[in-house]
C-alpha cells in the first residue's frame, strides 16, 4: 500500500467516516495525507494550525484516530496507525 493509493480513496474513506461519525468527519476533513510508512500514515494539520493555539486538538482525536483506522482498514484492508504533525 502507497500514500498514493490512500489518496485516491481519500474522499471515500471520509464518506464512510462521516456515516459513523460527524465529529470525527469534521476533524479529517482539513487533513492532509503527509507520509506513509507502510503501517503508520501522518496527517498533516498546519493549515488549521494557522489560527493558533486555540484549535489544537490533536491530543482530543484519539477516538477518531481509532473511527479512520478502522474504516481505512474495512475501505482498504490494511491495518494502520494514525499520527499527526
Amino acid at each position: 500500500m502507497e500514500l498514493a493509493e490512500i489518496r485516491t480513496h481519500w474522499n471515500q474513506i471520509l464518506d464512510l467516516v462521516l456515516e459513523e461519525d460527524r465529529i470525527a468527519w469534521l476533524a479529517f476533513f482539513d487533513a492532509r495525507l503527509a507520509d506513509f510508512d507502510g503501517t503508520v500514515l501522518t496527517l498533516d494539520f498546519s493549515d488549521s494550525r494557522k489560527f493558533g493555539s486555540a484549535h489544537e486538538y490533536s491530543e482530543t482525536r484519539v477516538k477518531q484516530h481509532q473511527l479512520l483506522s478502522k474504516v481505512i482498514k474495512n475501505c482498504l484492508n490494511v491495518e494502520i496507525k494514525i499520527t499527526e504533525i
